[in-house]
């Protein structure tokens, strides 16, 4: 007697080679500390980020789960908007199996056009989002000009 045979159709899972490169880097980095306690590491990433734009503002929203707020810092600079800080390694008594997430430090960096009025910026650090708003400059805002007859 043959049996029913169901047939789904899913479509693959898209392979991503970077992925697999960073998979193995972050093998590689645990490999090591296991090892011989670690090792100095140069290596940071960015985090995922939106930056919206309006009449009046720009608004950045950075996505930074499980990062408290003393572990992040937020910089103006001559126009650029700069943010770091450090995702910390849970401490673990068992074995990882599978580790995706990513932990160490970390920086954003995005140059604005035109002023920012750096005395209104704001920051805030809410459900793992970190919003930023960067009010434009008087200067920098559009201006209506009527025409004349």
């Amino acid at each position: 007697m043959a049996l029913p045979v169901r047939v789904t159709r899913q479509q693959p899972a898209r392979w991503d080679p970077f992925r697999e490169f960073e998979e193995l880097s972050q093998r590689l980095n645990q490999l090591w500390e296991n090892m011989l306690g670690g090792w100095p590491t140069l290596e940071r990433w960015s985090p995922l980020a939106d930056v919206e734009e309006t009449d009046d503002a720009y608004t950045v929203e950075i996505d930074l789960p499980g990062v408290r707020r003393e572990d992040v810092t937020v910089e103006l600079v001559d126009g650029e908007l700069r943010v770091s800080g450090e995702v910390k390694e849970k401490e673990r008594r068992g074995i990882v199996r599978r580790q995706t997430r990513r932990t160490g430090r970390f920086d954003y960096v995005v140059q604005f056009p035109g002023e920012i009025d750096a005395d209104q910026v704001t920051a805030r650090l809410s459900d793992g989002v970190l919003t930023v708003r960067l009010p434009k400059a008087a200067t920098a805002k559009p201006r209506r000009i009527e025409i004349s007859a």
